[in-house]
């Protein structure tokens, strides 16, 4: 039966461009939503951005432009990252639009009517300079538990204590350094803790939807019972109400009816979703009104990270179903990204970039395919770890699926003019290919990506085996003269596994879309894009075969991690950097070191790998990008100057220590004058120089 599914990803705050978690939210996202699209489902896939809040604000504030235009900035770099990485949204919108404005108003007015929303004066601390009620992350002071100084608002960094703003020792405003005064402020909140959304959160989460399947993944189920309590008492319900209003100054939307109030940005993020798909519907002529009536077979999808399940789990099912609209039907929630088994850190040089991935020349195919290698149904953090890429890409996209075209499909051209031709029983085949693919269909339903990749791969080693069991290369040889019954045979094996590398193709789709979109009309000439059924319409011809694949080169692994060279200045050296205080001088702690030891890092040809004595009492590791300027033995024993409080940076190769200071002409290129600097005779490893 045909579904017709709305379906969301977290909105990204507008405050900063994607980053690799984003990407990998969008990708899980989109290979669901190609895998439920060749079912034949109707799917409508939007996304928007999230664009108010007070850090909008602030942060325009700073730059001297609106909140609009910084908004604006980064809604223009949106779709270099979503086209390059092949994700199709339906629609990208934005939370600050008239129709946001007027669905939150209209839930909130709703909610109102209904019994949920109740005023409270509260006491806030407020920045007597900046004028304006000061967030918890704008407020710093020293930590009432430990005593640690320059702690936030809400909790403590070096003891992990949480407390209110209001517990801290000598608190400051961020914003401006003074001292906050506490002053009183009318606050509406939303009464999460009322019985009756206590009982219909009880109800929801323990829920199922109309596929069968529950709402909520078990780890997610499980944190639920901890706000809601395990029984059905809302009395054991640990659930505070939620402060819904701002007070300017506040980009946001006005709250109805009350000057000078504005929705928190969390009541009107969510929301942004309906807005996106509102606009999505008034563009394509869709009726959304209808599309999202209560009780309208329309399954409404979020893909979230596990940091956001409070929010989508409690506030926003109970602010639809209170406001009498409709409530979602399942919530997947993911994981983290981490590098190597570490969380990501740009300082030492773990994080991933999204932009320069694309910008290097990386196939975005090979990022989408690792990641589904390594996505399922749980909640689970997902490792990048570039060995594992390099192997896993080359292995089972270019030695497994590839191969296996390349070489069946040269046989087919060479003597066959292209026409595929199967002896016995296809039936038998078609059988064979159909309950593979349902497998793998099953599985990307069920989001157990990685379990669908395994079985593609076990597939394709299938077929690889028979290939090579059949000798093809031997059986074509003399092929010229052979009877007609040899000449049927080899056309026969080549034609099989063509057949099966088509429906490896069509399992693909869904991850791989604009490969499975080449194959489909340069390799069979038929209509892209594959429906599942596709994969056991057997191919009767194919065109001549065209490179489909490049293996990962070890070297993008480095350049993905070392930071991207500096834009060439014009000729005669760089223009002086800009001005900086003794301070900020102070801030760099370089020191006389020894080159103890000097090799090249096998697998690069930039790098060496140098063991450094900094009189610490052990040797430091550096890796330097000086290959191509010096023979690692002329670097032994001598003196350099290192920056040592560098934070580590973890390659490829292992963990580089501090960085090895080196002067040139940015215009001489990269492998050209480049001069390791050398201290007087009498310098000592250790000194430190100012």
């Amino acid at each position: 039966m045909s579904r017709t599914i709305f379906v969301t990803t977290a909105l990204p705050y507008a405050n900063g461009s994607f980053h690799i978690g984003h990407i990998m939210e969008y990708i899980q996202a989109d290979i669901w939503v190609r895998s439920m699209r060749m079912s034949g489902h109707t799917v409508h896939f939007v996304g928007a951005d999230d664009a108010h809040g007070a850090p909008i604000m602030l942060k325009a504030e700073s730059e001297g432009i609106t909140p609009q235009a910084l908004v604006a900035r980064y809604a223009s770099e949106r779709p270099q990252y979503l086209n390059g990485f092949n994700i199709r949204f339906d629609h990208w919108h934005s939370t600050d639009t008239p129709e946001n404005v007027e669905l939150s108003q209209d839930i909130y007015r709703k909610l109102k009517a209904a019994g949920f929303i109740e005023s409270r004066t509260i006491e806030q601390f407020y920045d007597p300079v900046k004028g304006m009620f000061l967030p918890d992350r704008y407020i710093k002071g020293e930590c009432p538990k430990c005593h640690a100084a320059d702690q936030y608002g809400d909790s403590c960094e070096a003891c992990g204590a949480v407390y209110a703003p209001t517990d801290l020792i000598k608190p400051y405003s961020t914003l401006t350094k003074a001292t906050p005064v506490l002053k009183s402020s009318e606050h509406f909140f939303f009464k999460l803790s009322d019985p009756r959304c206590v009982e219909f959160l009880q109800d929801w989460t323990n829920g199922t939807n109309a596929q069968g399947t529950r709402r909520l993944q078990t780890e997610v189920l499980g944190k639920t019972r901890e706000w809601l309590g395990a029984g059905t008492d809302a009395s054991q319900a640990n659930l505070a109400d939620w402060d819904i209003s701002r007070d300017e100054p506040y980009f946001g939307i006005p709250i109805p009816d009350a000057p000078g109030k504005f929705f928190y940005v969390w009541l009107d993020a969510p929301v942004g979703y309906l807005a996106s798909l509102k606009a999505y519907c008034n563009k394509v002529g869709l009726n959304y009104d209808e599309l999202l009536e209560p009780g309208n077979s329309t399954e409404q999808v979020h893909f979230i990270g596990k940091d956001i399940v409070y929010f989508h789990a409690l506030f926003w099912p109970a602010m639809l179903k209170f406001s009498g609209r409709k409530i979602p039907d399942f919530l997947h929630v993911h994981g983290f990204i981490t590098v190597s088994g570490e969380k990501m850190s740009k300082s030492r040089g773990t994080g991933i970039s999204p932009l320069r991935y694309l910008e290097i020349g990386m196939n975005p195919e090979w990022l989408r395919y690792y990641m589904a290698a390594k996505l399922n149904a749980r909640v689970e953090d997902l490792d990048f770890n570039p060995d594992d890429f390099i192997a896993r890409v080359n292995s089972d996209l270019v030695g497994k699926y590839v191969n296996i075209a390349s070489r069946a499909a040269n046989f087919i051209s060479k003597h066959f003019k292209g026409e595929l031709a199967y002896l016995g029983d296809t039936a038998a085949l078609q059988n064979e290919l159909d309950a593979v693919v349902q497998a793998v269909r099953t599985d990307f339903e069920h989001r157990e990506y990685g379990r669908a990749i395994r079985q593609i791969m076990a597939h394709a080693d299938h077929i690889n085996q028979a290939f090579d069991t059949a000798q093809p290369w031997v059986m074509a040889k003399g092929i010229a003269t052979a009877t007609p019954e040899q000449q049927a045979a080899l056309q026969n094996v080549c034609s099989r596994a063509l057949a099966g590398f088509k429906a490896l193709t069509v399992m693909l789709a869904p991850v791989l879309p604009a490969l499975a979109a080449r194959v489909a009309t340069e390799l069979f000439n038929d209509a892209a894009p594959y429906a599942w059924s596709s994969a056991t319409e057997l191919p009767a011809r194919i065109e001549p075969f065209k490179h489909l694949m490049q293996r990962v080169e070890p070297k993008m692994l480095d350049d993905l991690f070392e930071p991207p060279a500096q834009p060439v200045p014009t000729p005669g050296g760089e223009a002086i950097a800009d001005t900086i205080d003794i301070k900020d001088f102070a801030k760099v702690d370089l020191r006389i070191a020894r080159i103890v030891s000097c090799e090249r890092v096998e697998g690069s040809d930039k790098l060496l790998r140098l063991q450094l004595d900094l009189g610490e009492g052990r040797l430091r590791q550096v890796f330097s990008g000086i290959q191509a300027c010096y023979q690692p033995d002329d670097l032994i024993d001598k003196l350099t100057v290192v920056v040592a409080n560098l934070a580590p940076r973890k390659m490829r190769f292992g963990v580089s220590e501090g960085m090895v200071l080196a002067a040139s002409h940015a215009d001489t290129g990269v492998d050209a004058g480049i001069y390791v600097l050398q201290p007087w005779p009498g310098a000592q490893p250790g000194m430190r120089i100012s």
